[in-house]
């Protein structure tokens, strides 16, 4: 893996407590995208319109709650400020005296003749109270009204709860259908794209949207817009109760506020810096480490090491000295935003106590308020970390509908041509092809193949070998011309018929993660054990794998470390010998094998060949000597057909390409 490949996998989200606060990447059509994925979970709108509901359902519940908590505590302190009232009264009056039924404070202090001095001693905020209060019988603690408030706190924190459970419930199975649903429809589209698109994207890129894409997406839906939901209404609600509580010290909270972001702000520009040159550096010693590691013989031959180790020593240094930055300055942010929260408290407390004195507020309302505020900042920060979130997700839903929009291979009609009998002649008639429009690379390529035939491609690299068997496979269509199967023009028939007519060994050995077994029967899964066995010594494939541990229930995974590339090769043989089609390719298909190995294999791929039209792509010419026919491709034209005797006698550029190889 290239340095360039491992630091763009270390380049990921943030670290450290600034973490959230990174814009991440974003997308190009933010507000397009939004409606993009708003169309796409149209099918789920009732579902969502429940998830909204039963969020702002559990939020409200839970925003009420200091309110009535600050009720109780009223009731408490009103009940003990009667109390403590009622001794100061009756304490003035002559003891044994008792007083008629619905005798008020008022009522006293009217008859007192020092009234007014006892108004002064008593606080202004306990005063109205004491003149109502009826002196007929002692005040007590309301316990039942407390027990109530507790009971309905009790009630409305289970119903939070429980509406929170619904939500996520709900929320939890539309995500993983969402889910489900767009990996489908990824993987479907996969196998309808032209092999022309694979030639402009990495497999990196495209397996990334099928992963990492769809998985934000995933964590999206379940967690951040839950919580914009419930962050948005919190936010709101517990705005509309400061200011039910306190209009003059919900504007102290709120003054706190852009103090706040401002700090945040600024240290959040250093910071960031900080974080990005970390992860920079990251994933610089990680590509230095691997490439160090994955070329260690060749590292030790050229005597390398002390320059790997001083390379390494300035990319950790400069690592850590950035690392130690962004961790200071990220660690700044909750001293100071403590210390900021901190001051706008004090302010609070004052202001609250001064209107507690003057009779405009009660204790059990300045404590529902400090709850509020405490709770104000964490939905503000959610918020923040969401909007964030969101282009993060708003840029991979917009790779991954860009894919889904990606132009298809053409639709196949109803009506195409399915060979019966296939014998296997080839007709390439004047075949013109250019990957892109302005750059033709077959010109004109006409050749004729007879059943039966065994044709090798050769030429120069680049000259179209590949190519050619590619337009064969219809894995491209052609601009011009024709290629016909038994008179058949190969566009009238369907794209898997076509691709069925032939077994393929390619030079890249392809094992999927399975048993030998699997892979061996991929193409022919209807195979008998015996007719496994058969093509496996046929291949010379059955000795090392009894050798195996497991044999052929051996999984080809990890545990394929020991297998040779050779013998991986030799599998892929056996796979196309036993798929038994009517045609073969081979492409290189022995570049991987020992001498002695390629000759038994030879004698393989003669009897496998016989009766069946074979394309053999070869750059040892050794390899090709006894086929039928000889087509020599370069610049993307046969220049040159016939048997190998014919072209050495021709002695043009087939015997040049042997010769080249032969020479003494």
């Amino acid at each position: 893996m290239s340095r360039q490949t491992t630091k763009k996998r270390q380049q990921v989200r943030m670290g450290g407590p600034m973490g959230g606060m990174g814009t991440g990447e974003k997308a190009k059509d933010f507000k397009g995208t939004v409606k993009k994925l708003i169309k796409y979970l149209s099918d789920f709108r009732w579902q969502m319109l429940m998830v909204l509901v039963f969020a702002i359902g559990s939020t409200i519940f839970a925003i009420a709650s200091p309110k009535i908590l600050g009720g109780a505590t009223n009731q408490i302190v009103d009940d003990y400020a009667n109390m403590k009232a009622y001794e100061a009264i009756t304490s003035k009056l002559p003891k044994g005296v008792s007083l008629p039924a619905g005798t008020t404070g008022a009522d006293i202090l009217n008859r007192l003749p020092n009234k007014s001095e006892i108004e002064k001693q008593i606080p202004s905020s306990q005063l109205e109270s004491i003149k109502k209060l009826d002196l007929s019988r002692r005040p007590e603690f309301h316990f039942d009204a407390i027990w109530r408030i507790i009971i309905l706190l009790v009630g409305m924190y289970v119903l939070s709860v429980i509406f929170r459970y619904i939500q996520t419930w709900i929320m939890t199975q539309v995500t993983q259908t969402v889910t489900f649903r767009m990996r489908q429809q990824l993987s479907e589209k996969i196998n309808r794209l032209p092999l022309s698109y694979f030639d402009k994207q990495t497999y990196g890129e495209v397996l990334s949207r099928i992963t990492n894409d769809v998985d934000t997406i995933s964590q999206t839906l379940n967690q951040s817009l839950s919580q914009i939901i419930t962050s948005t209404v919190t936010v709101l609600g517990i705005l509309v109760m400061m200011f039910s509580i306190s209009w003059q010290m919900s504007l102290v909270a709120l003054l706190v506020l852009p103090l706040a972001g401002g700090v945040i702000t600024l240290i959040a520009k250093s910071s960031q810096k900080q974080f990005l040159r970390q992860q920079t550096q990251l994933g610089e010693l990680n590509g230095h480490i691997e490439e160090m590691y994955g070329g260690h013989q060749v590292m030790r031959v050229f005597n390398g090491q002390k320059k790997s180790i001083t390379k390494f020593s300035k990319i950790n240094n400069r690592l850590q000295e950035s690392a130690w930055k962004a961790q200071f300055f990220s660690g700044l942010i909750h001293p100071i935003i403590n210390f900021i929260s901190n001051i706008g408290y004090v302010a609070m407390t004052i202001l609250g106590g001064w209107l507690a004195i003057n009779g405009r507020l009660k204790i059990g309302d300045i404590q529902a308020f400090i709850q509020y505020v405490d709770q104000f900042n964490q939905p503000l920060v959610q918020v923040a970390n969401i909007a964030n979130i969101l282009q993060s997700t708003a840029a991979a839903a917009e790779r991954v509908f860009e894919f889904l929009d990606e132009p298809e291979e053409a639709v196949e009609s109803n009506n195409l041509v399915k060979l019966s009998d296939i014998k296997g002649e080839v007709e390439f008639d004047n075949v013109v092809f250019g990957y892109k429009p302005d750059q033709t690379i077959i010109k004109g390529l006409s050749a004729h193949i007879k059943p039966g035939q065994r044709v090798a491609i050769v030429g120069p690299t680049g000259a179209g070998k590949t190519t050619l068997v590619n337009l064969l496979m219809r894995f491209y269509e052609i601009n011009s011309g024709s290629i016909k199967i038994d008179g058949v023009d190969i566009r009238k028939m369907k794209r898997s018929d076509v691709r069925q007519m032939f077994g393929m060994v390619l030079q890249d050995t392809w094992l999927f993660n399975g048993t030998i077994r699997q892979n061996l029967m991929y193409g022919n899964p209807k195979a008998t054990e015996e007719e496994m066995i058969k093509t496996a010594k046929e291949a010379h494939v059955d000795h090392f794998v009894r050798s195996l541990p497991g044999g052929y229930d051996m999984v080809l995974g990890e545990e394929a470390a020991n297998i040779s590339q050779g013998e991986k090769q030799l599998l892929t043989i056996a796979r196309a010998m036993l798929e038994k089609a009517p045609m073969l390719i081979l492409d290189e298909a022995t570049s991987s094998v020992d001498t002695r190995t390629e000759v038994l294999i030879q004698k393989a791929m003669d009897k496998l060949m016989q009766g069946k039209t074979s394309f053999v792509i070869a750059h040892r010419l050794s390899t090709i000597r006894d086929a039928d026919l000889i087509l020599v491709v370069k610049d993307g034209n046969i220049i040159e057909q016939g048997n190998h005797e014919t072209l050495l006698k021709q002695n043009g550029f087939y015997a040049e390409l042997y010769n080249s190889q032969f020479a003494e």
